[in-house]
């Protein structure tokens, strides 16, 4: 499990007792079995990591890209055991069928020593370098993953008619915009997302703890982005990043052609806009939605006990062969 508390950002005590040794240099993703890409957006140069069957790397197949969540988190955090997966799913099954391609948040390192570290606290208490605070909004993501899309389409090792795009939680809303772009890709995976935007899932939040304040605030934040959504302070999420993943996706997602994989907890606080989806969906007589719903679960698939997350039920690997099948790479 203790991969998908990193990739998920999840707020649970890891630290571990600090060593007394002096850290070596950082490893490489190399090192790890990944392989490095770095793809030319601009003037920027986009890391891209790959995973492959061993032997397999130059064998056409489709691609799976999967988009990250909130954090700014290197892709490979590791310790004095080895390195933390980067995907929620089981990689080496699925490796059978694609491959696999996740691009690093921009200015941050590749791979990270957490060694006697808790590596849920330190990401969020760590101001982030400026290259990546002018770059942490919504419409550079997806302008750069399209274009990190359209380069390795061209690779010969990739099935460009067969290229699935994915994510969860603030991924997600990359993962719609990305899937309305005519002929990019061929389906899209969208998990733990709200398509009402994300302060919608602070409100539901607020509202179901009867926190008046919590939800005045939120207004007040909201009234303060709108009246400049270009600003870029690097304090926490900034109005341009505020103001892109806190509207509505319901336009972009309806219309959108491919199929789509909608999968959420029905205990999660965005699931009254993936409600609100499928019911404008079926309105408008829509059937390129899939809604997979998981009752009793929360915004990262656990379930509940006694009113409390209960980090022993992990159910991602299910929710990975639900969404792989759908989605036709999980082997036969």
């Amino acid at each position: 499990m203790r991969h998908l508390l990193l990739l998920l950002g999840l707020l649970l005590s890891l630290a571990r007792p600090a060593s007394a040794q002096t850290k070596p240099a950082p490893r490489s993703p190399e090192s790890f079995g990944y392989r490095r890409l770095v793809v030319m957006f601009g003037r920027d140069s986009v890391q891209v990591l790959l995973m492959a069957k061993p032997g397999e790397e130059q064998r056409k197949k489709p691609l799976l890209l999967w988009e990250q969540g909130s954090l700014p988190m290197p892709l490979v955090l590791y310790d004095e055991r080895g390195a933390f997966p980067v995907f929620p799913f089981r990689p080496k099954k699925v490796l059978e069928t694609c491959h696999l391609a996740i691009i690093s948040k921009p200015g941050l390192p590749l791979t990270f020593d957490v060694t006697g570290q808790n590596p849920n606290v330190i990401f969020q208490q760590t101001q982030p370098p400026a290259y990546y605070c002018a770059r942490n909004y919504l419409d550079y993501y997806v302008r750069r993953d399209e274009a990190v899309l359209r380069y390795l389409k061209k690779q010969p090792w990739v099935d460009a008619a067969h290229v699935v795009i994915g994510g969860h939680s603030q991924g997600t809303a990359v993962v719609a915009h990305l899937a309305a772009v005519p002929g990019l890709v061929s389906r899209a995976v969208y998990l733990s997302g709200n398509p009402l935007g994300r302060l919608m899932s602070m409100l539901a939040q607020a509202r179901q703890e009867a926190d008046t304040a919590a939800a005045g605030w939120i207004f007040r934040r909201w009234q303060q982005v709108v009246a400049d959504p270009t600003v870029a302070d690097c304090k926490g999420d900034d109005p341009r990043n505020t103001y892109g993943f806190g509207t509505s996706e319901m336009p972009v997602l309806l219309r959108t052609k491919v199929p789509m994989f909608i999968g959420f907890g029905t205990l999660d606080s965005g699931v009254a806009g993936d409600d609100h989806l499928r019911l404008e969906a079926t309105r408008q007589h829509r059937t390129n939605f899939t809604f997979r719903e998981y009752p009793g679960r929360e915004h990262n698939f656990f379930g509940m006990k006694n009113g409390r997350v209960n980090y022993d039920d992990f159910y991602w690997e299910q929710v990975g062969e639900d969404f792989l099948r759908w989605a036709g790479l999980w082997p036969q």
